[in-house]
C-alpha cells in the first residue's frame, strides 16, 4: 500500500508539472553572455536556452534595450542574439523575445533576460627620462597602475587578454606578449635582426602584425618596411605579406576589425586586401593615397583615392560611395576615424596664407550632423583621436606647446610631452586629461 501511495503521489506531481508547463509556455532554463567581451569587440552573443524545443523565431520578435543592432540565430531550444557592434560600458541591457511557442504547440510566452556591462578600463603608454611604462586605468584616471616597464617601449597593443609590446634594445626590436598584469611573458620570433613599428592586433584572428625592416639594408640586400603577421601564441613562423608573389614594402596598413584580414597600401600606391586566415593572397582594391580607417562590423573602409576623393569602400564587393561632407561643413579632414554611428574628423583651420590657426576634432553622425568635441589653438597639435569600440567615448591625444616640446629619440619620434583627453561622445563632456598617449582603444600608435 505504501509503495502504491508513493507512485500515486508521483503521478499527481508529474501531471501537475505537465499541466503547469502546458499553461505557462516556454521558459528560460539558461543564459550565456560575456559582458566584458561585449564592450570590446563586435559579434558578442547572448544565448537563451529554453526548457523545450521552440518553433521558428523571427528577428521581429526580439528587442534589445537600449537599442543596438543585432542578428538572430535560433534552433531547437536555443536563441542566439549576436550584437553586430560593441556595447556601451556600465550599462544595463535587456533582451526580450516575444510570443515564443513550443515546437509542439501550446501557449506562447515572452522570454526576457538582463545583464550589466562593466565599466571600461584602458591601457596608456607613458614615456619618461628614465623607464617607459604601460599603465592600466579606469576612465577617471584615479586608479592607474603600471603593468609593464622597460627602458624603451616603442609601441604596444592590447587584446581582450594580452598585451603585445615592441621594445627597443641595442641590437634592434623585440616583440613581447604578456597578460594584462605584465606577467607570463613570451617573445615572438622576428623575421631577422631588425626593427619593428606599427604594431597591430587581430583579437578575432589571434594575430599580431607589424612593419619590419632589417638592421642592415643595402641596394642589393635587406628588407625594408615589409608587413609581417604571426600568431599571438608564437606557435608559428612570421609570414611576410606578398603582392604578386614578391615581398612588398608597405606605406600604411590596418587589420580589418573582427577578422584576420589586412588592408594595406604599398609604396606603389596599390590598395590590397589579404585574408591571413587563408592562402588566397592579396586582392587588388585599386589605387589609393591614404587609408583613413575601417569601420567595425561593416567591412567598410574609408580611403583617399588618387584624385583626392574620400570614399567609403565596401571590402566585400568593391563598391564605393563618396564620403558625405558634414553639416555644417568644416572642410577637408586630415584624418578620419570611424566608429559605430559616425566618424571623428581632424580639421586644421588655416589663414589666407595657409598657416594653421588652430585644430579641432569634429564628431560627425551617420546622418552628417557635426559638432566639435575639442579645439586647440595654434601652437598645439592634435596627434590622434581614437573612439572606444562602441563609440561611447573618444581619446584625443594632444601635443601642447610645440615650440618647447622636444621630440624623443625613439624609432618613431614623438613630442616628449603628450596628454590624452577622454571625452564622453554621448554628452560631449570631457571626463579627464591623462598624461601619456596611445590609449588601447587605438588600432595603431600615433605618428607626427
Amino acid at each position: 500500500m505504501t509503495m502504491l501511495a508513493v507512485v500515486g503521489v508521483l503521478v499527481v506531481i508529474a501531471g501537475g508539472l505537465g499541466a503547469v508547463s502546458l499553461f505557462q509556455g516556454p521558459r528560460i532554463s539558461q543564459v550565456k553572455v560575456d559582458p566584458a567581451e561585449a564592450i570590446q569587440v563586435s559579434g558578442s552573443r547572448v544565448i537563451l536556452t529554453a526548457n523545450q524545443s521552440l518553433q521558428q523565431i523571427d528577428e521581429s520578435q526580439v528587442t534589445v534595450e537600449p537599442a543596438v543592432p543585432f542578428t538572430v540565430d535560433a534552433a531547437g531550444r536555443s536563441i542566439g542574439i549576436r550584437f553586430t557592434v560593441p556595447l556601451d560600458d556600465a550599462t544595463d541591457y535587456t533582451v526580450s523575445v516575444a510570443g515564443v511557442t513550443g515546437e509542439g504547440g501550446g501557449p506562447a510566452s515572452d522570454l526576457r533576460t538582463s545583464f550589466s556591462t562593466p565599466a571600461s578600463e584602458v591601457f596608456l603608454l607613458n614615456r619618461s627620462d628614465e623607464d617607459d611604462s604601460i599603465f592600466r586605468t579606469d576612465l577617471s584616471g584615479e586608479k592607474a597602475v603600471p603593468v609593464f616597464t622597460h627602458a624603451r617601449i616603442n609601441d604596444y597593443r592590447a587584446t581582450a587578454t594580452s598585451l603585445v609590446v615592441a621594445v627597443e634594445d641595442d641590437d634592434g626590436s623585440r616583440v613581447l606578449v604578456m597578460d594584462h598584469q605584465g606577467e607570463h611573458v613570451h617573445e615572438l620570433t622576428l623575421p631577422g635582426d631588425g626593427y619593428v613599428s606599427s604594431v597591430q592586433v587581430s583579437d578575432r584572428g589571434g594575430l599580431v602584425g607589424y612593419i619590419y625592416s632589417d638592421r642592415t639594408i643595402t641596394e642589393d640586400s635587406g628588407r625594408a618596411s615589409v608587413l609581417v603577421t604571426q600568431l599571438l601564441s608564437g606557435d608559428d613562423e612570421p609570414r611576410i605579406v606578398e603582392v604578386g608573389g614578391e615581398e612588398a614594402s608597405i606605406a600604411e596598413w590596418q587589420f580589418v576589425p573582427d577578422s584576420a584580414a589586412v588592408l594595406f597600401i604599398d609604396f606603389a600606391g596599390t590598395l590590397s586586401l589579404d585574408d591571413r586566415s587563408g592562402d588566397a593572397g592579396a586582392q587588388n582594391m585599386g589605387i589609393a593615397m591614404r587609408l583613413l580607417g575601417v569601420s567595425r562590423g561593416t567591412y567598410t573602409a574609408i580611403v583617399e583615392r588618387a584624385d583626392q576623393s574620400i570614399v567609403e569602400l565596401n571590402l566585400a564587393d568593391g563598391a564605393e560611395t563618396p564620403l558625405e561632407a558634414s553639416d555644417p561643413d568644416y572642410g577637408p579632414a586630415t584624418t578620419i576615424s570611424p566608429f559605430p554611428g559616425g566618424t571623428l574628423r581632424h580639421i586644421v583651420a588655416r589663414d589666407e596664407s595657409g598657416l594653421p590657426t588652430g585644430q579641432a576634432m569634429i564628431r560627425v553622425d551617420d546622418d552628417g550632423a557635426a559638432e566639435p568635441i575639442i579645439e586647440v589653438p595654434a601652437g598645439n597639435a592634435i596627434l590622434q583621436a581614437c573612439p572606444s569600440p562602441s563609440g561611447q567615448y573618444a581619446a584625443v591625444t594632444i601635443a601642447p606647446n610645440l615650440v618647447d616640446n622636444a621630440y624623443d629619440d625613439m624609432l618613431v619620434p614623438l613630442p616628449t610631452t603628450l596628454e590624452t583627453h577622454l571625452i564622453d561622445l554621448r554628452s560631449g563632456e570631457e571626463l579627464v586629461a591623462l598624461t601619456g598617449f596611445d590609449v588601447s582603444w587605438c588600432q595603431m600608435a600615433p605618428a607626427f
